[in-house]
């Protein structure tokens, strides 16, 4: 070690230190101290007195200094023992990581000096938590940090982005200077200028005849009076009649008006509020919604509708005919124009909808002609029927009571007779279903079921489905 007044050390003054007193010394001007042989074995373990977090250490002495050092530390401190058994000792200090019992873990800088003839390695160390403990806590600070700036930027994104995709006319102002904060393009647009040239001028003088103090006082008393309602001016630069509707807030110590402002354009905008209602309804209905010409050709639809059908855009379906998804294909299709034009509209018709795949789901459809128009249309709501139509009676149930009844005229009938009246029972439900489903549309139902509406007819009256007054038109 060097030290000032070498002079003194070299001429022998130095006394004899007593091993008693040497270890108090060590001890007193260092943290930690570790004698330590060349083969890494812990002679003599040597704790201030004033350090009381290191506890009780004596349990090292006679083990290896590598079985309390972490993994990291371990080839620092062999560098420098290698380094020792060479005969030279390393001048730098070095951080080692002490461990013991699997939880306790320190950090301590450790100055190495040659003892006893080169014999054993006297390591002076200084415990390092209190400056790990303000290293951890500058690092929980800068965190915090920077978590509140993300939170600021965040907000401040939200903020902006609202601000530019409100349809409102929004303008910011600050009390105490009367100063327009910030504004959206939409209220500058109703001002006659652009933002740029907005942010930071008086409010006031986008008016005509109104003073700073007053102006500003008179909206305050408009935001917290009870009975609060617009607050009517005149644009300066476009002489645009404007309804302010102000209220007060306070933010980072300062009163802030937010001015909503309602003007001509903005009264035309709000006029029509169903409109924008059934375009929202539209978009983000949960209902598929579908615009057909009126030969059933896709026009427009929404994404319930793209959903049910697999569809990954407008354009796949676009221009092809609804018949192109439904169950029972062009059948269906005629069904619902025809009586979508004969009444205007027809509800509930139960078919299933075919999607890209060829998967068919459940559904239930109502159709609406829409004539107010030079081409009219057709207009379809489908809503997804499969839950409704997996707690209906299973099939397999009706088919097992069939098959009773079929077996309990076994032995009274002969074979022939059987199938005879089974057949004449499937047939008479099946042409019923057709004409239920066709709102009695023959027609559709003849169609429907591959027959010709003469032979339709026949069936009908064979199974006494016929009513009188059909029959009068028949005649």
């Amino acid at each position: 070690m060097n030290s000032g007044g070498s002079s003194f050390w070299e001429s022998g003054s130095m006394p004899v230190i007593e091993p008693s007193f040497l270890s108090s010394l060590i001890s007193a001007a260092s943290d930690i101290a570790l004698v330590v042989a060349k083969d890494g074995t812990i002679l003599s373990v040597l704790v201030n007195d004033t350090e009381t977090s290191f506890g009780n250490l004596s349990h090292w002495e006679g083990r290896k200094i590598a079985e309390f050092l972490t993994v990291e530390s371990r080839p620092k401190f062999q560098a420098v023992l290698d380094q020792f058994k060479d005969g030279s000792v390393s001048a730098k200090s070095v951080e080692l990581n002490h461990t013991d019992n699997a939880v306790w873990e320190f950090p301590v800088r450790y100055s190495f000096h040659a003892f006893g003839d080169n014999e054993a390695l006297i390591m002076l160390g200084r415990d390092l938590r209190p400056v790990a403990e303000t290293q951890q806590q500058l690092v929980q600070a800068q965190m915090s940090l920077e978590q509140g700036y993300e939170a600021r930027r965040e907000f401040d994104a939200r903020y902006r982005l609202l601000l530019r995709s409100v349809r409102d006319a929004i303008a910011f102002v600050s009390v105490n200077e009367g100063k327009i904060k910030d504004l959206n393009e939409p209220a500058a647009s109703l001002l006659g200028s652009t933002r740029e040239d907005l942010v930071g001028s008086a409010f006031s003088q986008e008016f005509r005849d109104r003073r700073r103090e007053e102006f500003i006082e008179s909206l305050v008393n408009t935001a917290i009076s009870e009975n609060a309602g617009g607050f009517e001016v005149t644009a300066r630069r476009n002489k645009n009649r404007i309804v302010i509707t102000p209220n007060v807030f306070r933010a980072a110590g300062e009163r802030v008006l937010i001015c909503r402002m309602d003007g001509e354009s903005t009264a035309a905008t709000h006029s029509d509020e169903l409109t924008i209602n059934l375009d929202v309804l539209f978009r983000k209905g949960a209902d598929a919604m579908v615009f057909t010409s009126i030969t059933g050709a896709i026009l427009t639809c929404n994404d319930s509708f793209l959903d049910l059908v697999d569809a990954a855009h407008l354009v796949d379906v676009k221009g092809r005919s609804l018949a192109d998804f439904l169950g029972r294909g062009q059948i269906d299709m005629s069904v619902l124009i025809e009586n979508a034009r004969r009444a205007g509209q027809m509800r509930l018709y139960s078919t299933k909808l075919l999607n890209e795949f060829g998967s068919k789901t459940a559904v239930e459809m109502s159709v609406t002609y829409l004539n107010n128009r030079a081409d009219p249309e057709l207009g379809f709501v489908i809503r997804d029927a499969s839950r409704v139509d997996a707690i209906r009676k299973s099939p397999m149930q009706t088919a097992e009571e069939s098959n009773r009844n079929v077996m309990e005229l076994v032995g009274s009938a002969t074979l022939k007779e059987i199938v005879s009246e089974t057949t004449d029972v499937v047939e008479k439900m099946c042409i019923e279903t057709a004409v239920n489903l066709t709102r009695n549309n023959r027609v559709a139902a003849a169609e429907m079921l591959g027959l010709s509406r003469q032979s339709l007819y026949v069936k009908l009256r064979k199974y006494g489905l016929l009513s009188r007054d059909s029959d009068e038109d028949e005649e």
